[in-house]
C-alpha cells in the first residue's frame, strides 16, 4: 500500500548548451492530475531569484568581496512599513556579497538591491526571461514574484553557460511525411556543411549566434559563489557529486515553497516542492532540506559514468586571497581566507567600506576587533564600488 502524497511539485532537467529539455517531471501522477506543474504552476521562486540580483550587482561595478552590512532595515512605502527578516531571525552585521548568497541573507539583499536601485535588477530579471514585466518593487529582489520552474532553470542555464542565451526545447525537428523539415529548434547556420565532397577547403564554422545576456566573468563569479552554497551555506552536506556544483536554494515566507536550482558545467536542473493551494509545508521545511536532497539523487542517477567537467575560468580574470568577513586582501597564514575571482580592473579594497549606515549597527573598533587589517581606514555609506 502507499499513501499518495498532498504535496506536489515539479522537476526540469536541461542542457545548459542548447536549451533541450532532458526530463521533466510536472507532479506525483498524470491519472490524478494533467496539470503540469514544471510548465504550468506559478510559484514564488524566494531566495532561489537571488543570484540574478546578485549577477546585476556584480556586472555593475560590485565584486564578491564588497561589503554590505546585514542589520536591520526599514523601508517606508505606500505610507506601510516593511521589515524584512532573515530567515530564522538574526543578523551578522558587514559581510560579503559572497556570504551573502552562502547563507542567503534577506537583509544584504534588500540593501544591495535597494542601493544599486530595482529598475536594474526588473531589468536582469526580464533578460534572463524569469518574468516578462517585473515590478521594481524591493520585495521582488527576496523572489516575492511569481514564475515557472522551466523558467527558472532556463535563466540558470545562462549563468551556466557562461552566459548566452538560451530556449528551452521540448521538441528538435519536425519533418512532414515527405522528409522535409518544417520546424527545427537549432537556429545556428553552416553554410558548407553540407557539401557533397572534400575538395580541400576548410573545415566549416558553425556560426554562434546567440546573444550574449551576461558577462561571462559574472557568470563564473556568480557560479563561483553558488559553489559555496553547497560547499558552506544553505546546502553544505546535502549535495554529493563527484564533480563541481553550483547551486541554490529557495524557501518562501512560511514555508509553502521550497526549491533548489543546480548546475554541473554540462547539466542543470530545478525543482520545487509544495501544495498545489499553497500553504505552509512546517517549520524548518527548507529548499535545503526538502528539495536539495532530490536535487542530488536525481544528479547521482543523470551523471553517472559520464565525465566529470570544470567550469572554465575566463581569460583575464584574477584569483586573489582574500578574508571571507571583510572582503580585504588576505596576509600569509591569515585564517578564514578564500580565493576570490575578480574581473580586471578590480580587486580586493584597501580600505574597509560598507555598503549601509555602519554607526547604526556597530562601532568599527567591534568589527574588525580580530582582523589583521584592523589599521586600516573604516569608511561607511552607499557605495560599494570598490
Amino acid at each position: 500500500l502507499r499513501q499518495p502524497p498532498k504535496v506536489q511539485g515539479g522537476l526540469v532537467a536541461m542542457d545548459p548548451h542548447t536549451g533541450r529539455v532532458l526530463a521533466m517531471v510536472g507532479g506525483f501522477s498524470y491519472g490524478q492530475s494533467e496539470f503540469n506543474r514544471a510548465t504550468q504552476a506559478m510559484r514564488q521562486p524566494g531566495s532561489a531569484f537571488k543570484p540574478f540580483v546578485y549577477a546585476a550587482a556584480l556586472d555593475n561595478g560590485y565584486t564578491p568581496a564588497s561589503v554590505i552590512l546585514d542589520a536591520p532595515i526599514e523601508i517606508v512605502a505606500g505610507g506601510q512599513v516593511w521589515r524584512p527578516e532573515n530567515y530564522g531571525g538574526g543578523s551578522a552585521g558587514p559581510s560579503t556579497l559572497r556570504l551573502g548568497i552562502e547563507k542567503s541573507r534577506n537583509l544584504m539583499t534588500v540593501r544591495l538591491a535597494n542601493d544599486m536601485g530595482m529598475n536594474l535588477v526588473a531589468e536582469y530579471a526580464e533578460r534572463f526571461g524569469i518574468y516578462d514585466k517585473m515590478p521594481p518593487l524591493l520585495s521582488m529582489s527576496l523572489g516575492s514574484g511569481e514564475t515557472t520552474v522551466l523558467r527558472m532553470v532556463s535563466a540558470y542555464a545562462v549563468i551556466a553557460n557562461g552566459g548566452k542565451q538560451i530556449k528551452p526545447s521540448l521538441i528538435d525537428r519536425i519533418q512532414d511525411r515527405y522528409g522535409k523539415t518544417i520546424f527545427r529548434h537549432e537556429d545556428r547556420t553552416c553554410d558548407n556543411c553540407n557539401a557533397d565532397d572534400w575538395a580541400e577547403q576548410e573545415e566549416p564554422v558553425l556560426t554562434d549566434n546567440r546573444q550574449q545576456v551576461l558577462d561571462p566573468m559574472t557568470s563564473f563569479q556568480i557560479t563561483s559563489m553558488m559553489e559555496g552554497v553547497i560547499a558552506r551555506g544553505t546546502a553544505a552536506g546535502k549535495i554529493q557529486l563527484d564533480r563541481p556544483v553550483a547551486g541554490k536554494t529557495g524557501t518562501t515566507n512560511d514555508e509553502k515553497d521550497a526549491w533548489f536550482v543546480g548546475y554541473t558545467p554540462d547539466l542543470v536542473a530545478g525543482l520545487y516542492l509544495g501544495f498545489d493551494d499553497p500553504a505552509p509545508l512546517g517549520r524548518g521545511a527548507t529548499g535545503g532540506s526538502l528539495s536539495a536532497p532530490i536535487f542530488n539523487a536525481f544528479m547521482q542517477e543523470a551523471v553517472k559514468g559520464t565525465q566529470p567537467g570544470k567550469f572554465v575560468v575566463p581569460e583575464g580574470m584574477s584569483l586573489i586571497p582574500v578574508n571571507r568577513k571583510t572582503g580585504m586582501a588576505a596576509v600569509e597564514g591569515e585564517p578564514d581566507t578564500i580565493i576570490e575571482a575578480f574581473k580586471p580592473g578590480t580587486g580586493p579594497a584597501e580600505t574597509f567600506s560598507v555598503i549601509g549606515d555602519l554607526d547604526e549597527y556597530a562601532p568599527p573598533e567591534e568589527i574588525l576587533r580580530n582582523s589583521p587589517q584592523a589599521n586600516q581606514a573604516v569608511t561607511s555609506g552607499s557605495n560599494g564600488l570598490f
